[in-house]
């Protein structure tokens, strides 16, 4: 016979779960709608109120990708998306291993900068940026629109991954160092497998920064050829403001790859954080 605390507790985790279930409804519904609408018809969008369509319209994806240029699009937006990312995680974990491990003049002045920079607000330094890549002759160009990226994207990675290169062992490194592991090695042997977690969130928190970058394209690139996929998005948005359909399947060609990464990288942090301690 379950006790006053036994019921108690049960009450307390089912309303828990009961919140957090209703939370993700909530996130989950919008996405469904979005992706429902792109399987319908312009007559029936909003005459048939059923949750899955009697007929399914997957020609709204061949006149989004076709007319709408998606191929070239969703390209632009891998390819920046794959070279910022691995730039961020390669600059990003080498500078936050030097500001944890290695004593060098100005280490604390040059760590605290890159902390102040995350004070000032993104659309602020659009404008430094595009001068700069002006006078550097790289607007315009992929490479100029990459690096610019990177510099968005390196402050809050090298806070997140010194605080996580600050809590592994020592005795780790020492071991490593025994093995004959230099410091190239122990970050690459030791520091990032250990860091998965961190790279995890990294990956997803800059790969939606990404994607769903428009304004700093629409300055630097003036070059249809060159404009990600959010740009895109707009453009054909302009063009079947009123097709809804179409619309909802030239967004959910926009949505689905950044949502399959957070997927497989949701998958990384919760294997890895479970996995048992290996830092103190």
């Amino acid at each position: 016979m379950l006790n006053r605390y036994q019921i108690k507790s049960a009450a307390k985790t089912a309303g828990v779960h009961f919140f957090l279930m209703a939370v993700a409804v909530t996130c989950l519904f919008p996405i469904f709608w979005m992706v429902r609408s792109s399987l319908m018809t312009q007559d029936t969008i909003f005459s048939d109120k059923s949750l899955i369509p009697a007929q399914l319209h997957f020609q709204n994806y061949w006149t989004a990708w076709v007319e709408g240029n998606f191929g070239m699009y969703l390209l632009n937006s891998i390819i920046y998306t794959v070279a910022v990312v691995g730039g961020i995680v390669i600059i990003s974990s080498l500078a936050a291993y030097a500001f944890s491990r290695l004593q060098f003049p100005g280490k604390n002045f040059f760590f605290y900068l890159f902390v102040a920079a995350m004070m000032i607000p993104l659309p602020g330094g659009f404008v430094p940026l595009v001068v700069l890549m002006n006078k550097l002759r790289l607007a315009n160009t992929r490479i100029g629109y990459i690096l610019c990226m990177i510099n968005v994207g390196l402050a809050l990675s090298i806070l997140l991954l010194k605080t996580f290169f600050d809590k592994i062992h020592h005795d780790l490194e020492d071991a490593a160092r025994i093995d004959g592991c230099t410091k190239l090695g122990i970050w690459w042997h030791v520091a990032l497998p250990l860091a998965r977690p961190a790279l995890a969130v990294i990956v997803i928190f800059n790969s939606l920064n990404v994607w769903n970058e428009y304004i700093l394209a629409l300055l630097l690139l003036n070059n249809q050829s060159l404009m990600p996929l959010q740009r895109g998005v707009m453009v054909f948005q302009g063009a079947h403001s009123v097709d809804y359909p179409v619309l909802m399947a030239g967004l959910t060609i926009a949505a689905l790859p950044i949502i399959i990464i957070y997927l497989i990288m949701q998958k990384q942090i919760i294997k890895d954080l479970s996995s048992g301690a290996i830092f103190g």
